[in-house]
């Protein structure tokens, strides 16, 4: 769940990047937040993951009420999501497998658990035959469903996805949204952040849009998948 109540976010004094935005996202929900630059998706996704605090307001995800967060409690909360990036962010010297199970290293998983949980999230993103191959040894597409394995192989609850699709091809797009769904309709609340407009349009998801630092629109599907029968996460 993710809600943020009567945010207000200004830099140095300026003008606000956000203003006074309310908005309620259910556990199970997708959800595209658009706008043009400079209309403050990025401290929008900054805020959720506690890259910044609030001028005014206050933000909840997963339970957690961001303003309370000790700094020690920080790490503990991001690992109840996951992050994808537009830029991959993959470390080169590692292969596929490897970069997939660094997650899983650094919260103490053990061996078995990584070599149990990681063939499967590569056979999900489609990138089982892969695993020993290094970064720059995969086109764009394939690194994005790297970074999409990666931010899935701990389960968590939450999937940001700030821009995944902002370099690849246009069919490679549809792909990693499609994926994006599958994914969401196993019970994973997914908020992506996209300027691709036909994207939008072709997929059946909640369209959240900003503008000058405010909600203008907020249009789509409300009801969550996980609410649906069979509905298991990842």
């Amino acid at each position: 769940m993710i809600e943020f109540q009567g945010v207000y976010k200004a830099y140095d004094g300026d003008s606000h990047a956000l203003n006074d935005v309310n908005l309620h996202i259910d556990d199970g929900e997708f959800a595209f937040i658009v706008g043009a630059s400079g209309a403050g998706k990025s401290t929008f996704l900054k805020l959720i993951i506690r890259e910044e605090t609030p001028t005014a307001g206050e933000v909840i995800v997963n339970d957690f009420r961001l303003s309370r967060l000790k700094r020690k409690q920080i790490p503990f909360f991001r690992r109840t999501m996951g992050i994808v990036f537009q830029d991959f962010r993959l470390i080169d010297t590692m292969t596929v497998f490897e970069n997939v199970a660094f997650s899983m290293r650094v919260i103490g998983k053990t061996d078995r658990e990584i070599r149990r949980r990681v063939p499967n999230l590569l056979r999900l993103v489609g990138l089982q035959e892969k695993g020993n191959r290094y970064p720059k040894e995969l086109s764009g597409g394939e690194q994005q469903r790297v970074g999409l394995a990666r931010a899935l192989v701990n389960k968590p609850s939450l999937i940001i996805a700030d821009e995944p699709t902002g370099n690849v091809d246009p069919q490679l797009s549809y792909d990693i949204v499609d994926l994006l769904t599958q994914i969401n309709e196993k019970g994973t609340t997914v908020l992506m952040v996209t300027h691709e407009h036909e994207l939008v349009q072709r997929f059946d998801h909640r369209v959240i849009t900003l503008e000058k630092g405010r909600i203008v629109s907020d249009t789509g599907r409300r009801t969550p998948v996980s609410a649906k029968a069979g509905g298991e996460p990842v």
